[in-house]
């Protein structure tokens, strides 16, 4: 395992993450530690596990052995002796204000207009001020290029500009870490690229963040790290030139020659 050498940096740490699914097996010991201002890329074959370690970490999947450290947090348990005790739903809610998590199908609420969608949880689950909320609501939203739909309703909206909203609400929590499972995969073809195009200016900013994406092109552009995954594990990571241009394993090199 590589990572920080610097505890203090750390600012994703997984360490011995089982998680099965019945007798499916998905992730079999799962190590990573990533540093704050880092952005990290998830590639591997649909079925390796990606998305579910990436839902491990703001425990919205319970993990069946090992820890999820954010920002020095244990996330989903508390310590007591030797034993983890989970946490109730609210202190996971409460953990959870802390990781953004931009989802593939962009999960706004429909009811709710752009704007709103950006307010409500820093309100509902930070107990922020409104008018604060709302100024930075709306300052995000432009930020990400649709600060001109601020009083549309999701159905009114792009595929691209949905997910731009659903970008601006996870930066509206102001996470330690935003969390994207495959954020371009149900957009139309021609729609990806301003997506990305939001994705890497959070990256020049130096967001910490942890992207599931087949993007390669935008892994070797954009990635700091680069971790390819199979059958459940970790087979290696490295900086994009490394595991992309000289992978070291078999696996490694068998998934690139498909998708390259």
């Amino acid at each position: 395992m590589t990572g920080p050498d610097d505890e203090a940096d750390v600012v994703v740490d997984v360490r011995g993450v089982h998680k099965s699914f019945g007798p499916l097996h998905v992730l079999k010991g799962i190590d990573l530690r990533l540093r704050k201002g880092s952005v990290t890329v998830i590639l591997g074959p649909s079925g390796s596990g990606k998305s579910t370690l990436l839902r491990t970490l703001n425990h919205l999947e319970k993990v069946d052995r090992g820890t999820v450290r954010i920002d020095g947090e244990l996330i989903g348990y508390r310590r007591r002796g030797n034993t983890l005790h989970e946490l109730r739903g609210r202190e996971v809610l409460h953990q959870r204000s802390r990781i953004g998590f931009v989802f593939q199908n962009f999960s706004l609420f429909p009811h709710l207009t752009a704007l709103e969608n950006v307010v409500e949880a820093p309100i509902s689950a930070q107990g922020r001020d409104r008018a604060e909320a709302d100024a930075d609501a709306r300052a995000l939203l432009a930020r990400v290029g649709v600060g001109d739909k601020l009083h549309d309703y999701p159905k009114q909206l792009s595929g691209g500009q949905q997910q731009r909203v659903a970008i601006a609400r996870a930066l509206a929590l102001r996470p330690a870490v935003i969390l994207f499972d495959e954020p371009t995969s149900a957009l139309d073809p021609e729609l990806v690229g301003e997506v990305l195009g939001v994705i890497r200016n959070l990256a020049a900013d130096g967001v910490t963040l942890v992207i599931v994406t087949h993007e390669i092109g935008f892994a070797r552009e954009v990635a700091d790290t680069v971790v390819f995954m199979d059958d459940g594990l970790i087979v290696e990571q490295g900086p994009p030139h490394e595991i992309l241009d000289d992978p070291q394993q078999e696996r490694t090199v068998s998934f690139l020659s498909r998708v390259l």
